[in-house]
């Protein structure tokens, strides 16, 4: 009988991985003296709601992630010359915009740390110019989805303009000078209807959304087609364990049935006409049908993809890190 090959050891395992692990303190001696641009007021306006980041998280993650992208932006630079040296001057390429993928499951934080990006970016001088685009808008009008039978389907990948999407993307990243994209209300929960959203040339764009991570599915002759993630030069995957996520999404709710859902125009303003308990009981079926089931197998799935993986504790918190070799 031939015996189980002996576990790797610990050391070994790290060694293959395709990540650098970092704890908290590890990543925050990273940010190098970089200067701390927001202030308490603006990280206020910047959080999402039920989100309980403060200055110290922004100095200690979000401050060495700007640092680390400005890195990057420069490093891209530097490879464009190099390219252009090659090609010569008639073939010199003109400099496109830097894009950066945010992704994560609802309630995580994701948008949170997609605004905080963009305030801190355009605060260094060498790409004052940055644009935060999220994918709602590109999630098809609620008339099509209650046609197509995706209404408890929202937000799964099938529910989005996924070719208008990429193309979006596509076009800002091939330096078009004016790009469009359709706007979505939360309030209303649908796309509002002749309103667009221009974006003009930025030095970076941060696309922000559930399953900006996807990979691209076979067109109908069989070939693999150029995804939306095909288009990023650095992604950052907002990563909790579901249980806690279920909290920070239930938290959220009991405060937007205190505040957004009061509107008349709001969409989930019958939540407000019911108990609190009949309301989260809703919460917690849209919860478990819906937006856990789209975590667990969509958007979970697409971490491995991610550039940074950024894993937050049950106090909303990050804790690790890893980020993605070179």
């Amino acid at each position: 009988m031939i015996s189980p090959p002996p576990p790797t050891p610990a050391h070994r395992r790290a060694e293959t991985t395709p990540y650098v692990d970092l704890t908290r303190s590890e990543w925050s001696a990273l940010r190098d003296k970089t200067p701390l641009p927001l202030t308490a007021e603006e990280v206020e306006r910047l959080r999402g709601l039920g989100d309980v980041i403060d200055l110290d998280e922004v100095r200690d993650i979000y401050l060495p992630l700007s640092r680390l992208l400005n890195l990057y932006v420069g490093a891209t630079d530097n490879l464009r010359g190099a390219l252009n040296t090659f090609l010569g001057e008639r073939s010199a390429q003109r400099g496109t915009p830097f894009v950066i993928g945010v992704a994560g499951s609802v309630a995580v934080g994701k948008s949170t740390v997609a605004r905080l990006l963009q305030a801190l970016l355009a605060r260094w001088p060498e790409h004052p110019r940055v644009e935060l685009v999220t994918t709602d808008g590109f999630l098809l009008p609620m008339k099509e989805l209650k046609e197509r039978g995706l209404m408890s389907r929202k937000g799964f990948p099938e529910s989005y303009d996924r070719r208008a999407l990429t193309r979006f993307v596509a076009d800002i990243k091939a330096g078009k000078d004016e790009v469009t994209a359709p706007v979505y209300s939360h309030l209303i929960y649908d796309i509002v209807p002749g309103r667009r959203l221009t974006v003009r040339r930025p030095d970076i764009l941060i696309v922000e959304g559930l399953n900006v991570l996807q990979p691209a599915l076979p067109g109908k002759d069989g070939r693999t087609r150029v995804g939306l993630a095909d288009y990023f030069d650095f992604s950052v995957y907002v990563d909790a364990r579901p249980e806690d996520i279920e909290s920070w999404y239930l938290n959220r709710f009991r405060k937007l049935r205190a505040t957004a859902f009061q509107d008349p125009s709001s969409y989930f303003r019958r939540y407000t006409q019911v108990s609190e308990e009949e309301a989260l009981e809703y919460a917690r079926t849209m919860w478990r049908t819906i937006n856990k089931v789209n975590l667990l197998e969509n958007v979970a799935p697409t971490r491995g993809r991610a550039t940074l993986v950024v894993r937050k504790g049950p106090d909303h918190k990050v804790q690790r890190l890893s980020l993605r070799k070179l």
